[in-house]
Order: structure tokens, then sequence, then C-alpha cells
């Protein structure tokens, strides 16, 4: 059973890997960036489960946190141009 849900997850992402190259805009491709990040998660979770190893768990949990984090901080570049400090024009506001 789940050596199926391993084969659904990679005919998922690769959808998802489809949609990334041909996205028409940029939130497109960031969104199934984003889905390709957690399809990768329920992956390494499957996997970790097939073989018999729980600490791949802890790291989708990781990997998770890091696509959530890595997500915000491209659409805030798409968005403003910038991710660090608004600048001294900005503060003034």
């Amino acid at each position: 059973m789940f050596a199926v849900a391993a084969v659904a997850l990679l005919v998922a992402l690769g959808l998802a890997l489809v949609r990334a190259v041909g996205g028409p805009t940029v939130f497109d491709r960031a969104l199934a960036g984003n889905a390709i990040g957690t399809l990768a998660l329920l992956m390494l979770a499957v996997l970790g489960f097939l073989t018999g190893r729980p600490e791949f768990l802890d790291l989708a949990i990781l990997y998770g946190l890091l696509n959530i984090v890595g997500t915000i901080a491209v659409l805030k570049f798409f968005r403003f141009g910038n991710l660090g400090d608004p600048g001294e024009e900005e503060a003034g506001r």
C-alpha cells in the first residue's frame, strides 16, 4: 500500500515539476515550488516508513520548516525586491 502511495507521490511530483517549468507567472512557479517541497516531504516520510527508519520523520519535519521559510522569503523578494532592512527612507514612515 505504501509503495503505491510512493508511486502516486512521484507522479504528483512530476506534474508539479511540469507546472514549475511552464507556469505563466512567477507566482505559479513559486506555488509549484512549494508543492514540490511538500511532496518531497511526504515522499521522505513514506520512504522512512517503508525502510523502517523513523528518524526520516524528523528530517521531513525539518524540511517542511525550511520549505515554509523559503517560500515566504521568495515571495517577499518578488513583492518588495529585497529581503533585508528597508533602509532609512522606509523607516521614517
